[in-house]
Order: structure tokens, then C-alpha cells, then sequence
């Protein structure tokens, strides 16, 4: 709150306001309590990582997909790592933090959606920072703004979601350059290197997805699921898993990308830095996005209609030797049984029904299987340029 920025930021708000600077450096004090975790070591590495890996394991199959260990056992431990995520659920909180302990606590930038109970508490005991999604005051993002310089400055390993949200239709979203920006222009070579690591993750399930669609649908991204829904699917589940029921909700997959090393790519870049660096990050978290089952089973079962389970399998296990070419994460097990696992789920759900005719998606399904579908559309979009590249090769 004594930083010289942070002061004078203080000083150039009470002029703007028409208010005693007083009044200004509370309000600026507000702001720093809410941002500045409360950290504690106890709560992360003997609780809070613990936790994360039993909630991660009892509720999803872990599948690591891309990760280069010796790449990333090569970063220099006194770099600031700074990991770059798609937003796909709020359990992405849970599952990098424990598929990257080995980096260390990571100080997370979390929006309103964060805190809904129950992970909003683990994920304040893991050293989350909050993050005020649609403020725009100038005195706000500066003391956000020195507080992420300072972090990284420190060498404090962070995890950011450059897509600023949820993603409401399953997509990779463009990315939102603010806590980038703020990174990037107080970047000193001398002081610390600062290397970024992408991370692309993806779900059979994704626990909010329903929600998230909805929101989609209607515009806006107000998160207010009521509370006896979440009461009601709660003790659904707890019944679930005391009658033994309970099979998980499929596979959760973490993929690492090729790290970038910013003093090295700035190097190469003539024209705006942080937009750059966005861009390259977005698409390297798209090149290592995992293939899961359903996400694949959803692309086919929308494109076509009343398919019966044998020709289904067929086109999963024609779509995994296609998407080889792209050497991307891809499912482990044969091609009847990730067809026969999805199919499964989806009925279970009522998002697909068994006719005499083949399987058919359901009114509920269409939305619901296009967000999963969507989440690896560019794969196929990437794999078909790769077949016009060679047809044009060959001519």
C-alpha cells in the first residue's frame, strides 16, 4: 500500500473524486486486503494439496497428457513461473494444484465464479488472489497491477486463466491481456527471468456445464446456481457414493506445453509484446488440449444422426488415427470401449436414447454435447489444413 505507484495513484484519485486523500488510501487499503492472499504454508502443503489430490482422484480418471518432464525440470528455479491456463470448470483450481505441487504453492488469479462453496474455501487456503472482473477504476488496477509486478518480482510461481472467464460454449476464447499486461511492463531481465507454462486442460464432465451453457445462452456471465439445486445435487451424490453407485464423472486430462522464456521471445517480436505473447500462449494451450472420449463421441454423435454403436466405434478409432498426425494427447484405450464408456455417460444423463434406428441425441443433448464438442474442434480444424498442405505437396 506504501508503493511509490500505488501512492500516487492514491494522490491522482482524490483529484479525480474530489475526496481527501484519507479517504482515497483506505478505499486503496480495501482493495489490497481483498486482493493480497492470506497464505498459509500449513494450509497448502499439508492440507490443501492434499485434499486436491483426493477430491481430483474421487471424482475423475487423472490422465497426464502432454508433459516434456525434462523441459520442465530444465527451468530455472529462480524464475518467476508463471502458468497459463484454459478455463474450463472450477475444479481446474484443484487439479493443477495438484498435478504441479512439485512447482511449489501457486498464487492463483480467481473471479466471483471462484468463490461459490464449497471450493471457494480451499481455494483461499491455497493463496488465491481475488480479482474484481468488471472494475474499472484506475485505483484498483493499479494496486492489482503492483501486486501482481510484486509476485512476480518475488519469484512467486502464479497460475493465470488468460480467457478472463469460464468458457460458456466450450471454445477457447480470445485472451483477456490484463494481469499479462501488467507482467509484461514491469519485465526486468536483470532482476528475475520469467518464464510462462501452458497448460490446456479438458473433461469428460465438467461439473458446471449446464450452468455454463445456460449463461451462454442468456448473455451474461451470472453464475447464481440456487441453493437448493446445489443442496439437491449434493446429497444426490453423497447417496450416489454410500449405495456404491457412484462410477466418477470419466477422465480429467492436464496437458503442459512448450514453456516460453520471456527475455528469449520478446527478442523476436517488433510489434506489441503482450498481445504477442497472448497469442502465442492461446494457441500452444491449443495444441496440447487432450482428446477425451466424450468430447470425440459428442463430435460424431451430432454429425450423425441415429448412428449405430458399431459404426460409432469406427469413426472414434478412424478420428485417433487421423488426429496421430498432430501428435496431441489421444485417448489410451481402444476405440470400442472409449465409445461404449461416452455412450454409456450420455444415457445415463438422457442425452442420447437407444432407438431401433440407432443412437439419437435428445433435445438436452444438443447443447450439452455441442459444448463438448466444441472443446476439440480445432484439432479437426488443424488436421484438415494438414491434408490440403500435403494434397497440395503431392500435386
Amino acid at each position: 500500500i506504501y508503493d511509490p505507484e500505488v501512492s500516487q495513484a492514491i494522490v491522482d484519485h482524490a483529484k479525480k473524486e474530489i475526496i481527501p486523500e484519507a479517504v482515497a488510501f483506505e478505499q486503496a487499503k480495501r482493495y489490497a486486503r481483498e486482493i493480497v492472499p492470506s497464505f498459509s504454508a500449513t494450509a497448502y502443503f499439508s492440507v490443501g494439496i492434499r485434499f486436491a489430490r483426493w477430491l481430483s482422484k474421487t471424482l475423475y480418471r487423472i490422465k497426464l497428457g502432454s508433459f516434456d518432464r525434462k523441459r520442465l525440470s530444465e527451468i530455472d528455479p529462480d524464475a518467476a513461473v508463471i502458468f497459463v491456463i484454459n478455463h474450463r470448470s472450477n475444479m481446474d483450481y484443484v487439479l493443477v494444484t495438484y498435478l504441479a505441487a512439485n512447482a511449489g504453492a501457486l498464487s492463483y488469479a480467481v473471479g466471483e465464479w471462484a468463490r461459490v462453496w464449497p471450493l471457494s474455501t480451499i481455494i483461499r487456503a491455497m493463496g488465491a488472489y481475488f480479482i474484481r472482473r468488471k472494475s474499472r477504476g484506475a485505483l484498483y488496477r493499479r494496486v492489482l497491477a503492483r501486486y501482481v509486478q510484486m509476485a512476480t518480482r518475488g519469484g512467486v510461481s502464479q497460475a493465470v486463466f488468460p480467457e478472463g472467464g469460464l468458457s460458456l460454449d466450450g471454445k477457447l476464447a480470445p485472451p483477456r491481456m490484463g494481469l499479462l499486461n501488467y507482467i509484461i511492463e514491469d519485465f526486468d531481465p536483470v532482476a528475475r527471468k520469467v518464464i510462462f507454462v501452458p497448460v490446456a486442460l479438458n473433461y469428460d464432465r465438467v461439473l458446471e456445464d449446464t450452468i455454463l451453457i445456460a449463461a451462454g445462452k442468456a448473455g451474461t456471465r451470472r453464475f447464481k446456481p440456487p441453493f437448493l439445486n446445489v443442496l439437491g445435487r449434493f446429497l444426490r451424490h453423497v447417496a450416489l457414493r454410500v449405495t456404491r453407485r457412484f462410477r466418477g464423472f470419466g477422465t480429467a486430462s492436464v496437458s503442459f506445453g512448450d514453456p516460453l522464456e520471456l527475455s528469449v521471445f520478446r527478442q523476436y517480436i517488433s510489434g506489441d509484446l503482450t498481445e504477442a505473447v497472448a497469442t502465442e500462449l492461446m494457441q500452444r494451450i491449443a495444441d496440447v488440449t487432450p482428446v477425451l472420449g466424450v468430447p470425440l463421441v459428442s463430435r460424431h454423435l451430432l454429425a450423425h444422426p441415429k448412428i449405430d454403436l458399431a459404426t460409432l466405434q469406427d469413426l472414434v478409432e478412424a478420428s485417433v488415427n487421423d488426429l496421430g498426425a498432430l501428435k496431441i494427447p489421444l485417448p489410451r484405450r481402444s476405440a470400442e470401449e472409449v465409445a461404449k464408456d461416452a455412450v454409456n455417460r450420455m444415457k445415463a444423463r438422457k442425452l442420447v436414447v437407444e432407438t431401433s434406428q440407432g443412437l439419437e441425441v435428445t433435445d438436452l443433448g444438443q447443447s450439452i454435447l455441442t459444448f463438448y464438442a466444441n472443446s476439440i474442434d480445432h484439432h479437426f480444424a488443424a488436421l484438415a489444413k494438414v491434408d490440403v498442405k500435403n494434397a497440395a505437396i503431392a500435386e
